[in-house]
């Protein structure tokens, strides 16, 4: 099999959609040898912060001279991304031969319960972990946590980083319920570490850790090492996210030992596109950030204000439609004095011309049009100082592209999913 091959045969599961339960994935994993039992893991899940707490904790283990595996999703420019050791790309040979051994498995599943492809994906990234002989694996839950595909590993921690609004169609409507998902990954007598701070959010995880007698740490509310440390990933909500970083390799100082010269070494090069990344290119610069939910939204504000304070700045903005746009859209705005909204390369893409209404209510003063696509839109603001473009990681991505960072092709359409309602395992 080619990696051509095998990118073909990933896109082929998406016809199974995204589903909800273990069940398949488990038994996916125990006809691959069950690697997952032979590797440590701190899985991570939350709402926002997620991707910027492995690639953290990835660094700061590095630092320590440890073989650190990591698995996150969404890939922004190449698949490849998703499975990484040593922040080195899983190569397109392992790739290949990965899916070619995954297909005799497959072939036994019946089409009603066939694996997915996020649960496919999570047992290849297994099986390489386990032969790359990692000394700790940093596991990113895909959606909520407790039906997540990679909740079928036993972590040495259980990191949450905050619980907000998104995805309320599949997680639930209110914080209690999407905390009840996101709690789903906490394992009897493992250490669960959190930066949550709603009292609804607080109750429910320390209700299961107590249920669990899971030690729980909040870092609100508990003194930390971190002291002078800093991280290279700007702004406020990054200086949480290094603090719950280092609260997690504290608590696991006696299983993976470290010095605080690895949190130094390992913050201050942290490495994580697409979160508030700033691109020097000639006269102009670009900040690329995947803000794509409220929370998100406000993090990037509040940051933009920081690094450029009383600076004309262009917004190049496309969010996808089942995502809450309209707050996305009234948050950012304000800070234009331009604006540009785009399609998403995604069939989820919201649509450019209820963007445009709602960045016009928002900022009223600004300037406001449609761009056809990110090369129009960039062409069209080749004379702006200062170009942020956010709204959505499937953005990011294209953007990377075409600002010569990488590329791979038709592979972000890799990311793209539906949950299949007539597969839905919760029932």
């Amino acid at each position: 099999m080619t990696y051509r091959d095998a990118i073909e045969s990933l896109f082929s599961l998406q016809m199974f959609g995204t589903t909800f339960g273990l069940e398949a994935v488990q038994r996916l994993a125990e006809r691959a040898g069950s690697p997952q039992k032979n590797l440590r893991f701190i899985h991570v899940a939350g709402t926002n912060g997620k991707g910027s707490i492995c690639a953290m904790l990835d660094s700061i283990y590095r630092a320590a001279g440890w073989r650190v595996g990591l698995y996150t999703s969404p890939h922004l420019v190449s698949f490849r991304e998703r499975i990484q050791v040593n922040r080195k790309l899983i190569s397109e040979q392992d790739l290949a031969r990965l899916v070619a051994e995954m297909q005799p498995w497959l072939a036994d599943f019946p089409k009603e319960n066939h694996p997915t492809f996020f649960e496919v994906v999570t047992v290849m990234a297994l099986r390489y972990f386990a032969a790359q002989d990692c000394d700790i694996v940093i596991w990113e839950t895909g959606l909520g946590g407790r039906l997540d595909a990679t909740n079928i590993v036993t972590p040495l921690a259980s990191v949450i980083t905050n619980v907000q609004f998104d995805h309320e169609q599949w997680l639930g409507d209110t914080l209690e319920k999407i905390a009840t998902e996101k709690a789903g990954i906490i394992k009897p007598g493992v250490p669960v570490v959190t930066a949550a701070d709603a009292p609804d959010v607080l109750k429910v995880l320390q209700e299961t850790a107590a249920r669990l007698k899971a030690p729980l740490h909040v870092i609100s509310e508990q003194p930390s090492t971190l002291g002078t440390f800093s991280s290279s990933l700007r702004g406020a909500h990054q200086r949480t996210n290094a603090a719950l970083a280092v609260r997690t390799v504290e608590v696991l100082r006696g299983q993976l030992p470290f010095n605080n010269s690895a949190i130094e070494r390992g913050l201050a090069s942290v490495p994580w596109p697409g979160r508030f990344q700033i691109l020097a290119r000639g006269r102009q610069t670009f900040v690329l950030d995947g803000a794509h939910n409220p929370a998100g939204a406000r993090a990037l504000a509040e940051t933009l204000r920081a690094e450029f304070p009383n600076q004309s700045l262009t917004l190049v903005l496309g969010v996808l439609e089942d995502k809450n746009w309209e707050t996305v859209c009234r948050t950012l705005a304000p800070l234009a004095t331009r604006i540009l909204v785009v399609p998403v390369q995604s069939r989820r893409t919201a649509n450019p011309e209820m963007l445009m209404k709602a960045c016009r209510l928002a900022q009223p003063h600004g300037s406001v049009s449609a761009a056809s696509s990110v090369i129009e839109a960039l062409a069209d603001t080749r004379r702006d100082e200062v170009v942020v473009i956010t709204g959505s990681l499937y953005l990011i991505g294209e953007a990377m592209e075409k600002l010569g960072l990488g590329h791979a092709g038709h592979e972000r359409a890799l990311n793209e999913w539906t949950v299949s309602v007539a597969q839905d395992r919760r029932r």
